[in-house]
């Protein structure tokens, strides 16, 4: 059977979550959020929480300054980075399907980069940014139609597997590799089968035209409307745009999946494995995480510019390993002009997802979730 007629066996795990959810009432969520909103000029935030099953979502200003339409449920905005946790689900479900192992080569998938570098480097390298010094960003003139000359002629700093520089060319290219290994586009199996069978319906890559009304409009730091513009591997990297309520859904499945037995729960354990450490932390697939009992000091470390500009000692781990709820899982995200974070504790059954349509400081995310999630009334 070709592998474009395969099913994508998932069922949704996160159906305690699809009741529709009430607002927050939490006086600590309020009290974060507009402080936040002050000190940044943030216009719209949402804010979405899952406390042992319930789920409660509270919305904050608005979604644009020339409309003046309110933030609400509906309310889309771009996720940038949290959206490598969405490419980690279809590659963990390509790797479950049998498209790859995690130590096969680039050049086993993609045989045009035999003989190159990059050719050599395993996709386990890829998805924990330890291919041997890929950028954050795509080099100025790099496009979607001359990506494959650049991954071809570009020349490793250090030994793969030794050092973590976070990257979008290295996170896109797994993704783009592991739909390629089944024989699917990358952009068609997330759209059409991963995020429906994941149960999100307002999640998507292109926001259509019927939904365009409710897309908030971003704001850069000089205040101009901006949104995400088209790019090399934008759709593997910083593609997704969703509701709070979406995010907040795709995170209590994440929960659940301690508690499942099922084919989804199977493919999300897989992302939320550390493949490597980075000081405190390890990398998962698009997942960050750290054991518990976790300072905020600790957690806020791991998010700032140096973790993400400069190279970080790694090792790589055994890419079997026992699901590990006693962890804070979080992931950070921006664009131009919106700035999301993602986290949740298996163990405590408590996530949390924090969306704005202005970038700000990713400690202060940080500190927002962990104060909210951390006092008394929860």
């Amino acid at each position: 059977m070709s592998s474009r007629l395969l099913p994508l066996a998932l069922a949704v795990a996160a159906g305690s979550a699809q009741a529709a959810a009430g607002p927050c009432h939490d006086t600590t969520m309020d009290q974060q959020v507009e402080t936040l909103m002050t000190r940044h000029d943030i216009p719209g935030v949402s804010v979405a929480m899952v406390d042992h099953g319930k789920v409660c979502v509270s919305h904050y200003g608005v979604a644009s300054r020339d409309t003046g339409a309110t933030v609400d449920d509906a309310t889309l905005f771009e996720i940038g980075s949290v959206s490598k946790t969405f490419t980690s689900v279809l590659a963990a479900w390509a790797h479950q399907q049998g498209g790859f192992e995690w130590n096969d080569t680039v050049a086993s998938i993609e045989p045009d980069f035999d003989g190159s570098p990059i050719g050599e480097v395993s996709m386990i390298e890829l998805a924990t940014y330890t291919a041997g010094g890929l950028p954050l960003q795509f080099p100025e003139g790099v496009t979607a139609r001359n990506a494959h000359d650049y991954y071809a002629s570009w020349q490793p700093e250090y030994p793969p597997g030794t050092q973590r520089l976070y990257s979008n060319p290295s996170i896109g290219l797994f993704g783009e590799l592991a739909s390629r290994s089944r024989d699917i586009a990358f952009e068609a199996l997330m759209q059409q089968r991963v995020l429906p069978a994941l149960g999100l319906e307002h999640t998507w890559l292109e926001v259509p035209k019927d939904r365009a009304r409710h897309y908030a409009q971003g704001y850069n730091g000089d205040d101009e409307p901006v949104r995400v513009n088209p790019g090399a591997m934008d759709a593997q990297a910083y593609g997704i745009k969703t509701t709070a309520l979406d995010l907040v859904r795709f995170v209590q499945a994440n929960i659940d999946a301690h508690r499942r037995d099922d084919s989804i729960s199977r493919v999300l354990l897989e992302t939320q494995h550390g493949y490597a450490t980075v000081g405190d932390m390890q990398q998962g697939l698009g997942w960050e995480s750290y054991a518990l009992p976790v300072s905020l000091d600790t957690l806020q470390a791991g998010t700032t510019s140096e973790m993400a500009l400069s190279p970080q000692p790694a090792r790589l781990l055994d890419t079997e390993g026992d699901p590990q709820p006693q962890r804070w899982y979080h992931k950070t995200g921006s664009t131009g002009g919106f700035g999301a974070y993602a986290a949740y504790m298996p163990a405590r059954e408590q996530g949390i997802v924090i969306l704005a349509n202005k970038g700000y400081p990713n400690e202060e995310r940080v500190e927002a979730a962990w104060r909210i999630l951390t006092s008394p009334d929860h």
